[in-house]
């Protein structure tokens, strides 16, 4: 592709030309490497400039990119510049060291972005859907304060243990539904060839089936003989749910439901706990006012309930009364220490360490509830399982003896 560019010599002088590149990241690169920032690039075949349709076009990109990735970049680009490299050369360093693709294109829209003079905050916010809310405000607060390095480091270690808090969470819930699931696929494989084999039987011998005997051979009956309406009906049924858990009633149908689960609703409310208190530190102790702090850690928590508690603390703020009673009033789904310890903060000065201290709490309580859900589970499958075996064993066996009795 051809662009008319405009670039900036090393002595400053600014100048414009024609070249041939890639595209305007290879052509950035090329001026680079002659020593020249690249400041403007159009196509000629096509409108825009470098700061325009390039960079909206890497969105298509972003949601793919793994939260691994973005810690790896936020805590090495912090130890780069704690070193004393330049932002500029410590993102040249990442976009090498990258082997995402689509990942190494935002870092090179990113260091354009400081090359042409914008700050390191700015730059990021051009890929909001990339950097989530947390890392471009602890990035602002860094540079404003002069500790850029610093903000860097700490919101690092925040999205790691964001990421270890959600892995444990997602990993105590893994095995049930692979057993649930495996249990579903082996029930519709009985229905289909198993069941109709002892069906004929009863049916030639025109026996007076059980009610149980009578609802599995009717599922049985149906998937045999409308087996693509079955599947059509159960695609169907996993779109609307998907559908719907999209929609902002379905979520909050979902949010609501998970809070009243009897073993996940535990975990779920000390997650969120830790997670509050962890980024809501991690915020305050980069210099971020409470008020966006609390904005941007109703971003990060997933749960509508959640998000709605954490709006309405920061509304109490602004109107200049303490969070802590917006807690204490929502005790039912935010455990009471935390509302205790933010009380306690807010009275002695020290928010940001209360906050930490909370939050690691409940991160080793989760630690310990995952183990424990661990352990709980297993039996308690094997109790499904066994009433399901049961059932089938009742309704199809019991049967089959009274059969082979009456021979």
């Amino acid at each position: 592709m051809k662009f008319k560019y405009k670039a900036q010599k090393a002595d400053g002088n600014f100048y414009e030309g024609e070249r041939e590149a890639e595209d305007k990241f290879a052509l950035s690169r090329e001026l680079r490497a002659e020593g020249e920032t690249l400041v403007s690039a159009t196509p000629l075949a096509e409108s825009g400039s470098i700061l325009n349709f390039d960079f909206k076009r890497l969105y298509t990109f972003s949601k793919r990119i793994s939260i691994h990735d973005k810690i790896i970049f936020t805590r090495n680009l912090g130890g780069m510049l704690s070193a004393g490299l330049t932002v500029s050369r410590a993102l040249n360093v990442l976009e090498r060291q990258t082997r995402s693709v689509k990942f190494k294109k935002v870092i090179e829209g990113v260091a354009v972005k400081i090359s042409v003079g914008e700050s390191l905050s700015h730059a990021l916010s051009a890929f909001s859907s990339v950097f989530p809310p947390i890392v471009i405000s602890m990035v602002r607060a860094g540079e404003e304060g002069g500790n850029l390095a610093t903000s860097l480091a700490a919101v690092s270690e925040q999205l790691d243990r964001s990421y270890v808090l959600q892995r444990k969470v997602k990993g105590a819930l893994i095995y049930p539904s692979i057993v649930i699931a495996v249990m579903l696929v082996i029930g519709l494989l009985m229905f289909i060839f198993i069941v109709p084999q002892l069906t004929n039987s009863f049916k030639e011998f025109n026996m007076q089936l059980p009610f149980t005997t009578r609802i599995v051979v009717g599922i049985s009956d149906f998937l045999q003989e409308h087996l693509l309406l079955g599947l059509l009906l159960s695609a169907g049924s996993i779109f609307g749910l998907l559908t719907m858990a999209k929609s902002v009633k379905g979520k909050r149908l979902i949010d609501t439901a998970v809070l009243r689960i009897p073993i996940i609703a535990p975990l779920i409310r000390e997650a969120n706990a830790a997670r509050t208190g962890q980024t809501l530190s991690s915020l305050l102790s980069s210099g971020v006012e409470v008020v966006n702090a609390l904005g941007i850690t109703a971003d990060v928590l997933s749960n509508y309930h959640y998000r709605e508690v954490l709006l309405e603390a920061r509304e109490a703020i602004e109107r200049g009364e303490p969070m802590s009673g917006v807690f204490r009033a929502h005790e039912n789904i935010f455990p009471p220490f935390l509302s205790e310890m933010v009380a306690v903060g807010e009275e002695t000065g020290k928010l940001s360490p209360m906050l930490k201290e909370t939050g690691l709490f409940f991160e080793a309580e989760v630690e310990q509830k995952t183990k424990n859900i661990s352990t709980i589970i297993e039996p308690a499958l094997m109790v499904v399982v066994g009433v399901v075996v049961g059932f089938f064993a009742i309704a199809m066996i019991s049967p089959a003896y009274s059969l082979m009795s009456s021979i």
